[in-house]
Protein backbone atom coordinates (compact mmCIF):
# COMPACT_ATOMS: atom_id res chain seq x y z
CA UNK A 1 0.00 0.00 0.00
CA UNK A 2 1.51 3.35 -1.01
CA UNK A 3 1.82 6.35 1.27
CA UNK A 4 -1.13 8.70 1.47
CA UNK A 5 -0.54 12.42 1.68
CA UNK A 6 -1.12 13.86 5.14
CA UNK A 7 -2.76 16.89 3.54
CA UNK A 8 -6.38 16.07 2.77
CA UNK A 9 -8.16 18.33 0.28
CA UNK A 10 -9.93 21.33 1.80
CA UNK A 11 -13.14 20.49 -0.05
CA UNK A 12 -14.81 17.35 1.24
CA UNK A 13 -14.51 14.43 -1.12
CA UNK A 14 -18.25 13.81 -0.79
CA UNK A 15 -18.80 17.05 -2.72
CA UNK A 16 -16.78 15.83 -5.69
CA UNK A 17 -18.82 14.71 -8.73
CA UNK A 18 -17.53 11.13 -8.81
CA UNK A 19 -17.92 10.42 -5.09
CA UNK A 20 -21.51 9.13 -5.13
CA UNK A 21 -20.85 6.78 -8.03
CA UNK A 22 -17.71 5.36 -6.49
CA UNK A 23 -19.34 4.98 -3.09
CA UNK A 24 -22.34 3.19 -4.58
CA UNK A 25 -20.01 0.93 -6.55
CA UNK A 26 -18.23 -0.02 -3.34
CA UNK A 27 -21.36 -0.76 -1.30
CA UNK A 28 -22.89 -2.74 -4.18
CA UNK A 29 -19.89 -5.08 -4.35
CA UNK A 30 -19.90 -8.39 -2.49
CA UNK A 31 -17.79 -8.72 0.64
CA UNK A 32 -14.88 -10.45 -1.09
CA UNK A 33 -14.67 -7.67 -3.68
CA UNK A 34 -14.99 -4.99 -1.01
CA UNK A 35 -12.03 -6.49 0.84
CA UNK A 36 -10.02 -6.30 -2.37
CA UNK A 37 -11.04 -2.68 -2.94
CA UNK A 38 -10.14 -1.38 0.52
CA UNK A 39 -6.36 -1.01 -0.01
CA UNK A 40 -7.03 0.50 -3.45
CA UNK A 41 -9.29 3.13 -1.90
CA UNK A 42 -6.63 4.03 0.66
CA UNK A 43 -4.08 4.44 -2.11
CA UNK A 44 -6.42 6.83 -3.92
CA UNK A 45 -6.17 9.41 -1.13
CA UNK A 46 -8.92 11.71 0.10
CA UNK A 47 -11.81 10.38 -2.02
CA UNK A 48 -11.05 6.77 -1.13
CA UNK A 49 -10.67 7.54 2.56
CA UNK A 50 -13.96 9.48 2.61
CA UNK A 51 -15.67 6.46 1.02
CA UNK A 52 -14.32 4.18 3.73
CA UNK A 53 -15.23 6.58 6.52
CA UNK A 54 -18.77 7.00 5.21
CA UNK A 55 -19.17 3.24 4.82
CA UNK A 56 -17.94 2.63 8.36
CA UNK A 57 -20.22 5.30 9.79
CA UNK A 58 -23.24 3.92 7.92
CA UNK A 59 -22.60 0.50 9.47
CA UNK A 60 -22.15 1.82 12.99
CA UNK A 61 -25.42 0.42 14.35
CA UNK A 62 -25.04 -3.04 12.82
CA UNK A 63 -21.36 -3.71 12.07
CA UNK A 64 -20.34 -6.71 10.00
CA UNK A 65 -16.95 -8.36 9.45
CA UNK A 66 -16.24 -6.05 6.49
CA UNK A 67 -16.59 -3.05 8.82
CA UNK A 68 -13.93 -4.60 11.02
CA UNK A 69 -11.50 -4.62 8.11
CA UNK A 70 -12.36 -1.01 7.22
CA UNK A 71 -11.85 0.05 10.84
CA UNK A 72 -8.46 -1.71 11.03
CA UNK A 73 -7.41 -0.07 7.78
CA UNK A 74 -8.40 3.43 8.88
CA UNK A 75 -6.85 2.86 12.32
CA UNK A 76 -3.49 2.34 10.60
CA UNK A 77 -3.77 5.51 8.47
CA UNK A 78 -1.79 8.22 10.22
CA UNK A 79 -3.75 11.19 8.93
CA UNK A 80 -5.29 13.61 11.46
CA UNK A 81 -8.71 13.86 9.78
CA UNK A 82 -9.03 10.06 9.76
CA UNK A 83 -7.90 9.69 13.36
CA UNK A 84 -10.22 12.51 14.41
CA UNK A 85 -13.10 10.73 12.69
CA UNK A 86 -12.36 7.48 14.54
CA UNK A 87 -11.95 9.28 17.87
CA UNK A 88 -15.25 11.10 17.43
CA UNK A 89 -17.31 8.16 16.19
CA UNK A 90 -15.55 4.98 17.32
CA UNK A 91 -13.66 5.82 20.48
CA UNK A 92 -14.38 2.29 21.80
CA UNK A 93 -13.90 0.57 18.43
CA UNK A 94 -16.76 -0.79 16.35
CA UNK A 95 -17.88 -3.45 18.83
CA UNK A 96 -19.45 -3.07 22.23
CA UNK A 97 -17.07 -4.62 24.77
CA UNK A 98 -19.86 -6.09 26.87
CA UNK A 99 -19.22 -8.26 29.90
CA UNK A 100 -21.53 -9.74 32.50
CA UNK A 101 -18.62 -9.91 34.94
CA UNK A 102 -17.12 -6.48 34.48
CA UNK A 103 -14.15 -7.81 32.50
CA UNK A 104 -12.19 -5.17 30.57
CA UNK A 105 -11.56 -6.27 26.97
CA UNK A 106 -9.90 -3.04 25.82
CA UNK A 107 -6.39 -4.51 25.66
CA UNK A 108 -7.62 -7.56 23.73
CA UNK A 109 -9.41 -5.28 21.28
CA UNK A 110 -6.30 -3.16 20.74
CA UNK A 111 -4.05 -6.18 20.16
CA UNK A 112 -6.45 -7.63 17.62
CA UNK A 113 -6.95 -4.34 15.79
CA UNK A 114 -3.16 -4.21 15.40
CA UNK A 115 -3.18 -7.91 14.37
CA UNK A 116 -0.82 -8.87 17.16
CA UNK A 117 -2.35 -12.32 17.17
CA UNK A 118 0.27 -14.01 19.36
CA UNK A 119 -0.24 -11.64 22.29
CA UNK A 120 -4.00 -11.59 21.66
CA UNK A 121 -4.08 -15.38 21.88
CA UNK A 122 -2.25 -15.35 25.21
CA UNK A 123 -4.54 -12.65 26.55
CA UNK A 124 -7.63 -14.54 25.37
CA UNK A 125 -6.78 -17.52 27.57
CA UNK A 126 -5.99 -15.16 30.44
CA UNK A 127 -9.39 -13.52 30.10
CA UNK A 128 -11.21 -16.86 29.91
CA UNK A 129 -9.47 -17.94 33.11
CA UNK A 130 -10.30 -14.62 34.73
CA UNK A 131 -13.98 -15.18 33.93
CA UNK A 132 -13.83 -18.75 35.25
CA UNK A 133 -12.56 -17.63 38.64
CA UNK A 134 -9.56 -17.42 40.94
CA UNK A 135 -8.62 -21.10 40.67
CA UNK A 136 -8.49 -21.02 36.87
CA UNK A 137 -6.62 -17.72 36.93
CA UNK A 138 -3.99 -19.21 39.22
CA UNK A 139 -3.48 -22.40 37.20
CA UNK A 140 -3.67 -20.45 33.88
CA UNK A 141 -5.86 -22.97 32.09
CA UNK A 142 -9.47 -24.11 32.12
CA UNK A 143 -11.25 -27.23 33.24
CA UNK A 144 -14.02 -28.20 30.83
CA UNK A 145 -16.50 -27.95 33.70
CA UNK A 146 -15.66 -24.25 34.08
CA UNK A 147 -16.57 -23.39 30.49
CA UNK A 148 -20.32 -23.59 31.07
CA UNK A 149 -20.04 -20.86 33.71
CA UNK A 150 -18.66 -18.38 31.17
CA UNK A 151 -21.45 -15.88 30.43
CA UNK A 152 -22.86 -15.85 26.91
CA UNK A 153 -22.15 -12.14 26.60
CA UNK A 154 -18.46 -12.52 27.45
CA UNK A 155 -17.81 -15.44 25.13
CA UNK A 156 -19.52 -13.59 22.30
CA UNK A 157 -17.46 -10.46 22.97
CA UNK A 158 -14.20 -12.42 22.83
CA UNK A 159 -15.27 -14.34 19.74
CA UNK A 160 -16.52 -11.26 17.88
CA UNK A 161 -13.28 -9.41 18.57
CA UNK A 162 -11.39 -12.25 16.88
CA UNK A 163 -13.89 -12.56 14.06
CA UNK A 164 -14.13 -8.87 13.20
CA UNK A 165 -10.38 -8.29 13.31
CA UNK A 166 -9.36 -11.24 11.15
CA UNK A 167 -11.56 -10.76 8.08
CA UNK A 168 -13.77 -13.52 9.45
CA UNK A 169 -10.99 -16.12 9.55
CA UNK A 170 -10.45 -16.60 13.29
CA UNK A 171 -12.68 -17.24 16.30
CA UNK A 172 -14.26 -20.07 18.27
CA UNK A 173 -17.39 -19.83 16.13
CA UNK A 174 -15.31 -20.35 12.98
CA UNK A 175 -13.64 -23.41 14.48
CA UNK A 176 -17.03 -24.76 15.56
CA UNK A 177 -18.47 -24.38 12.06
CA UNK A 178 -15.52 -26.27 10.60
CA UNK A 179 -15.89 -29.00 13.24
CA UNK A 180 -19.58 -29.43 12.45
CA UNK A 181 -18.83 -29.57 8.72
CA UNK A 182 -16.27 -32.31 9.45
CA UNK A 183 -18.88 -34.45 11.22
CA UNK A 184 -17.53 -33.38 14.61
CA UNK A 185 -14.32 -35.34 14.06
CA UNK A 186 -11.55 -33.60 15.97
CA UNK A 187 -8.63 -35.31 14.15
CA UNK A 188 -9.94 -33.87 10.88
CA UNK A 189 -10.33 -30.45 12.49
CA UNK A 190 -6.73 -30.44 13.75
CA UNK A 191 -5.51 -31.14 10.22
CA UNK A 192 -7.81 -28.53 8.66
CA UNK A 193 -6.68 -25.73 10.96
CA UNK A 194 -3.04 -26.85 10.99
CA UNK A 195 -2.81 -27.77 14.64
CA UNK A 196 -1.51 -31.19 13.69
CA UNK A 197 0.15 -32.79 10.68
CA UNK A 198 0.08 -36.58 10.60
CA UNK A 199 1.18 -37.72 14.04
CA UNK A 200 2.92 -34.45 14.87
CA UNK A 201 1.30 -31.66 16.86
CA UNK A 202 2.16 -28.13 15.76
CA UNK A 203 4.74 -26.77 18.21
CA UNK A 204 3.90 -23.64 20.20
CA UNK A 205 4.60 -20.88 19.44
CA UNK A 206 7.09 -21.08 16.59
CA UNK A 207 5.18 -23.42 14.28
CA UNK A 208 1.88 -21.61 14.52
CA UNK A 209 1.06 -18.85 12.02
CA UNK A 210 0.44 -15.51 13.69
CA UNK A 211 -0.95 -13.61 10.72
CA UNK A 212 -3.79 -13.77 8.20
CA UNK A 213 -1.97 -16.23 5.96
CA UNK A 214 -2.97 -18.92 8.47
CA UNK A 215 -5.72 -21.41 7.59
CA UNK A 216 -9.28 -20.49 8.48
CA UNK A 217 -9.93 -21.34 12.13
CA UNK A 218 -6.21 -21.48 13.04
CA UNK A 219 -6.71 -19.09 15.97
CA UNK A 220 -7.33 -18.73 18.88
CA UNK A 221 -5.58 -21.75 20.31
CA UNK A 222 -6.77 -24.37 22.78
CA UNK A 223 -4.30 -26.74 24.46
CA UNK A 224 -5.09 -30.21 23.09
CA UNK A 225 -2.42 -31.94 25.15
CA UNK A 226 -5.06 -32.16 27.90
CA UNK A 227 -7.63 -33.61 25.50
CA UNK A 228 -10.65 -32.23 23.67
CA UNK A 229 -13.00 -31.66 26.59
CA UNK A 230 -12.38 -27.92 26.92
CA UNK A 231 -12.79 -27.05 23.26
CA UNK A 232 -15.77 -29.41 23.01
CA UNK A 233 -17.36 -27.55 25.92
CA UNK A 234 -16.70 -24.24 24.14
CA UNK A 235 -18.34 -25.57 20.98
CA UNK A 236 -21.36 -26.69 23.04
CA UNK A 237 -21.72 -23.31 24.75
CA UNK A 238 -25.09 -21.56 24.24
CA UNK A 239 -23.27 -18.43 23.01
CA UNK A 240 -23.55 -19.75 19.47
CA UNK A 241 -27.35 -19.81 19.61
CA UNK A 242 -27.78 -16.27 18.39
CA UNK A 243 -31.41 -15.97 19.40
CA UNK A 244 -30.27 -15.78 23.05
Amino acid sequence: MSDVSSNMNDARSEDQPDFAGRYNQFIAANEKKQMQLIPELVDQGSVGLEILMKFLHQGKENPQVIHGMVYQTLFAVEIPIVQDFLAANFSQGILSLRSDQGIDYTELRDLLVKQDFLEADRLTMQKLCEIAGAAATKRKWLYFSEVESIPIVDLRTINDLWLFNSQGKFGFSVQRELWLALNQEFPKLWEAINWKSGNNWTRYPQQFTWNLSAPKGHLPLSNQLRGVQVIKAIFAHPAWQREN
